[in-house]
């Protein structure tokens, strides 16, 4: 304790020296840059510093000479970067998700509690302490940025899949189901992360037939739930067999008005 009170009267001494002979002499000088008022501070500064100590030998200048320029490192070859810390749950799509965007993580991580260590550049993921994924810091919100060696076996499997060629597969059992897929792909940040979802519909198709299939599909795309659950919930509970939603009417027209001014009021 008394150590410290004894560093914060240096360090207040210090500052007090600071404000008599640097403040205080520039008080009535105007500056019309920073590098210029930098530079009246600096030699102020050294003057400072080469003034001699009143009750002993030496000045700040030649103790810092002899003890604390020896004891110096070299500064570090990277600047510092300043970062955060949050943490966050592995999804099952083995992606965490972070500031509005999707970092891949190792699959055998699914449902795992992780650290995310982010800088101006990189994202970094630790699990219990140990470094999992490096990314670079994606811009703007919405993305996915993925490592492939990531991905399960069978995910890595997928990657030989264009997009075009899960469409193909839901041709075969209907144009519907082929809209469907479409929109499948497309609502995700990246088309393999709706893989899974394709590969569930074309098993239901499997279970429950094509047909039947083919009108849940019909069904999902004119009510919007274009979704593996949906599809599996619309075949369940036997919706498709039911007649599909009509789309919504347009809205009616407004009848004309005395009161109602027309755009070519304004041209």
């Amino acid at each position: 304790m008394q150590c410290a009170l004894f560093a914060k009267a240096v360090v207040e001494n210090a500052v007090q020296v600071a404000q008599r002979w640097i403040i205080a002499a520039l008080r009535h000088r105007k500056f019309f840059s920073l590098e210029e008022a930098n530079r009246a501070i600096r030699e102020l500064l050294d003057r400072l510093n080469r003034r001699p100590f009143r009750k002993r030998d030496g000045s700040r200048a030649s103790v810092f000479e002899s003890l604390d320029k020896p004891a110096l490192r070299p500064l570090p070859g990277e600047s510092f970067d300043m970062s955060q810390w949050s943490r966050a749950r592995v999804n099952i799509d083995y992606h965490i998700a972070f500031d509005g965007n999707l970092y891949s993580v190792p699959y055998n991580l699914v449902h795992e509690a992780v650290e995310i260590r982010s800088t101006a550049l990189t994202v970094e993921i630790l699990h219990k302490g140990t470094r999992v994924a490096s990314h670079v810091r994606a811009r703007g919100r919405g993305q996915a940025v993925t490592n492939a060696e990531h991905r399960p076996k069978s995910h890595q499997a997928h990657l030989e899949w264009p997009p075009s060629r899960m469409v193909e597969w839901a041709q075969k059992i209907g144009p519907y189901t082929a809209q469907l897929f479409e929109r499948m792909l497309a609502e995700k940040p990246h088309p393999e992360m709706g893989y899974r979802g394709c590969l569930g519909v074309i098993r239901l198709a499997e279970q429950y037939s094509p047909a039947r299939m083919e009108a849940a599909a019909e069904r999902a795309i004119r009510t919007g739930a274009c979704r593996y659950r949906s599809i599996e919930s619309i075949l369940k509970n036997s919706l498709d067999r039911q007649a599909p939603p009509s789309p919504p009417e347009p809205p009616a027209a407004t009848p004309p008005h005395d009161n109602i001014r027309g755009a070519e009021y304004f041209d």
